[in-house]
């Protein structure tokens, strides 16, 4: 995740909420992680099949 420190995710999560509200942060963190899961299913399945 590069250099990021406690003060900068902070700042991140308060800008976040600021600009989607506290309504739609639970919405966009589950979003984000099947969109993460997705990616690694998929990163996943073309390793396999390079390797066969």
């Amino acid at each position: 995740m590069g250099n990021l420190g406690m003060t900068e995710i902070l700042l991140i999560g308060l800008a976040l909420l600021i600009f989607f509200g506290p309504s739609r942060l639970p919405e966009l963190g589950k979003s984000l992680g099947k969109s993460i899961q997705e990616f690694k299913k998929a990163s996943r399945e073309l390793t396999n099949s390079v390797k066969e």
